[in-house]
């Protein structure tokens, strides 16, 4: 099974496409954690320690509040999850999260933003895989 941590060029093409640039958008988030956070690739961000991919998510996301807030976007769900009642049995997640951004230029904007991107190595150090559902009403 092939693993999805980070979104290509060619994905957030797309997704720039079937939206309309003032639309809102619903994130879905479905997220596994690392056993041991892997900060080979983010040196600057290593905490010094190891730590686990929760406690290395748990740190992105105290990071991107403050600019969750700015774009106007909201956490509206986090919780725990785990095997699927419908679905794949071999494929299981540790969080789900669902962010809805007022629209779909904040959520580019959160890409794109520098100060943004110094702390977002603590997302690819946490994550065995994962899965972003782009979602609209």
């Amino acid at each position: 099974m092939s693993k999805h941590i980070n979104a290509t060029k060619e994905a957030i093409a797309q997704f720039t496409t079937q939206f309309k640039s003032d639309e809102p958008v619903v994130m879905l988030n479905l997220l596994k954690y690392k056993e041991v956070a892997d900060y080979t690739n983010y040196p600057d961000l290593n905490p010094g320690k190891k730590i686990s991919g929760e406690k290395a998510y748990q740190i992105y996301m105290k990071h991107t509040q403050p600019y969750l807030q700015k774009l106007g976007a909201e956490v509206v769900f986090i919780g725990k999850s785990n095997q699927y009642i419908i679905g794949p049995e071999d494929e299981s997640w540790d969080l789900t999260l669902i962010v809805k951004y007022p629209d779909v230029m904040k959520f580019y904007a959160l890409l794109q933003n520098a100060d943004y991107k110094k702390t977002a190595g603590h997302r690819s150090a946490a994550l065995e895989d994962s899965r972003l559902l782009p979602m609209k009403g």
